[in-house]
């Protein structure tokens, strides 16, 4: 039968768009309920009354625009050339009804289980959809860690080289994180000082991600020297999900000397302090001084991330 390629209509439509497996099924109803996602920013593809494919982007409560395509799949059981109709015609619908008009064209996030390339038939659907992002004009950004921390595991002992203090102000936090950005292994940071400003970039970081946290400011946490001297921070937080290490940052001048750990194990506690049983952080899959930092300290890779961007 014909491919049907339509949008999301109503609640009448989740129990059908859940059935292709995704890392982010569970949180689905809820975006849709909170705004996150929208009917609008959502198709389904339907073959003989089965779903056979799904797309849909995502965005921060009150954003006007979606801000990330994270869920595009296709049936992996079906043979290739069929995924790759079906992922195409979706991309297509979703360029020419959404994407074509938005000021800022989103990042692709795709999910994956922490031994994604050792399944070969997961990894062969995988290979697939980045491959038709890529036929869409996309290219690879990064492969990230997502990391958890578990209620029960051990948290260090502090450093006792080391202070902690919230931000005096913003100025201090935007200079801080500024200062960071040099030498930073970050992938998205590295694009972002290709064209901008570092001041400028950690402004839109603060802007962008940080200022929307519903979490107290004073959970952020500046380490210090005896003699009051910044070494570096830690920015622990709870999204629209969870509790999470949004950031952790060594400025350049104190690098090397093995002050990362003390500062993670800090926004360990505050958000242990605050009541968290888990706790989430991520880092790119290239970023090794810090992917060793969370491996140290109670952190597991329980998933892996996959960004592709249009430019």
């Amino acid at each position: 039968m014909t491919l049907d390629i339509r949008r999301y209509r109503d609640s009448g439509d989740l129990e059908l768009f859940l059935t292709l497996p995704y890392a982010l099924n569970h949180e689905v109803a809820d975006d849709l309920e909170q705004g996150r996602r929208r009917p609008e920013w959502t198709w389904l593809a339907i073959r003989d009354h089965r779903l056979v494919g799904r797309l849909a982007l995502w965005a921060p409560v009150g954003a006007n625009e979606p801000t990330q395509l994270d869920i595009f799949d296709t049936d992996a059981s079906l043979p290739e050339d069929m995924q790759r109709e079906i992922g195409a015609s979706l991309l297509d619908a979703a360029h020419t009804e959404l994407l074509s008009g938005l000021s800022t064209p989103p990042e692709y996030a795709r999910y994956l289980a922490a031994d994604w390339r050792d399944d070969p038939r997961s990894r062969r659907a995988t290979e697939v959809l980045l491959e038709l992002m890529e036929s869409a004009g996309a290219r690879f950004v990064v492969e990230r860690l997502r990391l958890e921390w578990r209620e029960g595991t051990p948290i260090a002992a502090p450093d006792a080289r080391l202070t902690f203090r919230p931000f005096h102000s913003d100025d201090e936090l935007i200079d801080l994180t500024t200062r960071a950005l040099a030498g930073t292994l970050d992938a998205h940071s590295v694009e972002e000082l290709a064209t901008a400003e570092a001041r400028a970039v950690a402004l839109a970081q603060y802007t962008d991600e940080f200022s929307s946290y519903s979490s107290p400011r004073e959970w952020w946490q500046v380490a210090t020297l005896p003699s009051g001297e910044a070494v570096g921070f830690v920015f622990p937080a709870r999204n629209s999900y969870r509790h999470i290490i949004a950031y952790v940052g060594v400025l350049p001048e104190h690098r090397g000397n093995g002050y990362i750990d003390g500062i993670l194990n800090e926004g360990t506690r505050v958000l242990v302090a605050a009541g968290a049983d888990d706790i989430r952080a991520s880092t790119d899959l290239g970023n090794v001084p810090m992917a060793k930092s969370f491996s140290r300290n109670g952190y597991v890779t329980f998933e892996r991330l996959i960004n592709t961007a249009w430019d």
